[in-house]
């Protein structure tokens, strides 16, 4: 099998079985996504998902998360992984939000990534849900997914995983394959014992195919 039926048959598997996918992250808006997105690195969605209410109730807009300080906003937040150095980013984002981008979420990666706490995976989950945009978050479901599928190939960082996956992935179906990337490794191709044996994908896994056990 080369890699344009891989990725052909991987694809194609997703479309039927998973037309409807997006994040498991609840929020109403960009700020609030943005905010949540942050929030959710090295940490689960189903934790930030029960500290954010709170948190957007009191803090709809960024100009109001700019104006409170760090002994205020810790307390929202300090259940989810590392705490305080979230607050520091979350106080930095608002405040750079209001004084630099009038209030409003940047749309390009170049502006995202400016913003304290905001790194190229957080800036593509935004471009991509937010704007629509054929960016495609690798996370460590996405990385550790495409490598076993055989989608990637010695891609060794988030990036190279990114731009194999970019470049060999329709570009309508980017944003959505991102998704299916992360769930699946998140209920099925799990980390230290995949569900190989539910699978959908056996036929087009180079890691079942091999028959191999390793943890990425």
């Amino acid at each position: 099998m080369n890699k344009k039926e891989r990725y052909k048959g991987v694809l194609d598997y997703f479309i039927k079985n998973k037309p409807f996918a997006e994040t498991e992250l609840v929020y109403d808006n960009p700020f609030q996504l943005l905010i949540a997105v942050i929030l959710s690195a090295q940490c689960t969605d189903k934790r930030i998902n029960m500290v954010t209410p709170d948190l957007f109730r009191d803090y709809p807009t960024p100009e109001k998360l700019a104006h409170t300080d760090f002994d205020t906003l810790f307390p929202y937040i300090k259940s989810v992984s590392y705490p305080s150095n979230k607050t520091r980013h979350l106080l930095g984002m608002a405040k750079m939000l209001v004084e630099d981008f009038n209030g409003k979420v940047p749309e390009t990666i170049e502006d995202l990534i400016k913003l304290p706490g905001v790194g190229r995976k957080t800036a593509n989950v935004i471009a991509s849900v937010v704007y629509n945009q054929p960016a495609m978050a690798v996370d460590t479901h996405v990385f550790r997914v495409s490598a076993r599928l055989g989608l990637t190939t010695n891609a060794k960082t988030p990036l190279a995983t990114e731009q194999q996956l970019v470049k060999n992935i329709p570009e309508e179906y980017i944003s959505i394959a991102h998704h299916w990337l992360i769930l699946h490794g998140r209920y099925t191709c799990l980390a230290r014992n995949p569900k190989c044996e539910v699978c959908g994908l056996q036929v087009f896994c180079k890691y079942f195919n091999k028959g191999m056990r390793y943890e990425l």
